[in-house]
C-alpha cells in the first residue's frame, strides 16, 4: 500500500483510508459484518481509519462506531501498532439529526469519553472538531482540545469544514494536522475557495468527507459520461475513477472512502493503482463544474 505523511507529522499512513460512518448510522450492517470490513481493510495495508463520535443512530447510540472500531482493531490477529484513527467531535444526534454543539464543556466531556470508547490505553491518534459552532468562537471551542493535547489525551488535532480563515485562527490555539471539508464531482469548493490551496501550501493532509457524494448520489456517478467512459476505458470502477481525481488535485488528499461491505473496501484500494493523465483530470472536471 501506497503512503503518505500526516500533515507534518513524521507519521506515515495508507493513501487510502477507510470511513467509518456507513457502519454507525441508519442501515447499519450487522456487527460482524462491520469488524469483517475493518479486517479487510487491515489486511489490504490500510492504516488510516475516520470516525467520530456522532456516527451513531441518535444520542441514545452516541460513539458506536469508535467503539466498533475499537473492537475490531482489539480482535484483529496482526499488528495493529501502526493504525492511525482519527475520529471527530462537535456535533450531536438528537432523533437522528445532525446539530452542532462547539460548547467547551461538551467537548471536553465527548473528548474523554471518546478516549476510553477507542481503548483509552493510548492518546487518541487524531482529534478533529467536526465542525464550527457560531453560537461559540473557534477559541473557545477549542480551548479544552488544547488541554486535552497537554494531558496526553490527544495525539494530533484537525478540523473540519472550516474555511481558511477559520484554519488559521484554529492554528492559534493548537497545532493542525489535517483539514475534513466536503469534495466530491458534486461538491467541488475547496478547489475555489483556497482550502485546497493553503493546505498544500502550509502542509496540512486534506481529508475529502463523502468522495462519491454521499448516500443519495453515489449510484448517480455511472451518469457522469466522462466517469463512466474513463472507467470502461481502464476496466475499473466509477469510484474507483473518482478517487483517482481527487489523489490527482493535490499530493495533500488523502480520500477516506467509507464502506460497509467487503467488496466496498476491496475496491477502494484498487484505485491506489489507478492514474489519471492531466488530459482525462480536465476531462472529468468539464463534465462536473456546473454540477
Amino acid at each position: 500500500m501506497e503512503t503518505k505523511q500526516l500533515g507534518k507529522t513524521g507519521v506515515f499512513v495508507s493513501a487510502i483510508g477507510l470511513g467509518g460512518m456507513p457502519m454507525s448510522i441508519y442501515n447499519r450492517p450487522p456487527e460482524s459484518q462491520s469488524i469483517s470490513v475493518i479486517h479487510r481493510a487491515l489486511d489490504l495495508g490500510v492504516t488510516f481509519i475516520d470516525t467520530a463520535d456522532s456516527y451513531c443512530k441518535d444520542e441514545s447510540d452516541k460513539h458506536h462506531n469508535e467503539r466498533l472500531i475499537h473492537q475490531a482493531l482489539a480482535s484483529y490477529k496482526g499488528d495493529v501498532s501502526h493504525v492511525v484513527v482519527a475520529t471527530k467531535g462537535g456535533l450531536m444526534r438528537p432523533d437522528g439529526n445532525w446539530t452542532r454543539n462547539g460548547n467547551p464543556e461538551h467537548l471536553h466531556q465527548t473528548i474523554r469519553v471518546s478516549f476510553e470508547a477507542l481503548g483509552g490505553n493510548k492518546p487518541i491518534d487524531v482529534w478533529q472538531y467536526h465542525s464550527p459552532d457560531p453560537n461559540y468562537t473557534i477559541e473557545e471551542s477549542l480551548a479544552p482540545v488544547k488541554e486535552a493535547v497537554e494531558a496526553g489525551l490527544i495525539r494530533f488535532v484537525g478540523v473540519s469544514n472550516f474555511s481558511v480563515e477559520q484554519i488559521k485562527r484554529a492554528r492559534d490555539v493548537v497545532d493542525i494536522v489535517s483539514v475534513q471539508n466536503q469534495y466530491s464531482p458534486w461538491e467541488r469548493q475547496p478547489e475555489t475557495d483556497g482550502v485546497l490551496m493553503y493546505c498544500e501550501h502550509e502542509g496540512l493532509t486534506f481529508l475529502p468527507w463523502s468522495p462519491f457524494g454521499g448516500s443519495r448520489r453515489h449510484q448517480n456517478l455511472q451518469d457522469i459520461p466522462a466517469i463512466a467512459t474513463l472507467a470502461k476505458e481502464k476496466g475499473v470502477s466509477v469510484y474507483n475513477i473518482v478517487l483517482a481525481w481527487l489523489r490527482s488535485k493535490s499530493p495533500t488528499i488523502l480520500p477516506i472512502p467509507g464502506a460497509s461491505q467487503i467488496s466496498s473496501i476491496e475496491d477502494s484500494v484498487r484505485a491506489i493503482n489507478v492514474k489519471l493523465s492531466q488530459e482525462e483530470v480536465q476531462r472529468i472536471d468539464r463534465a462536473t463544474s456546473t454540477r
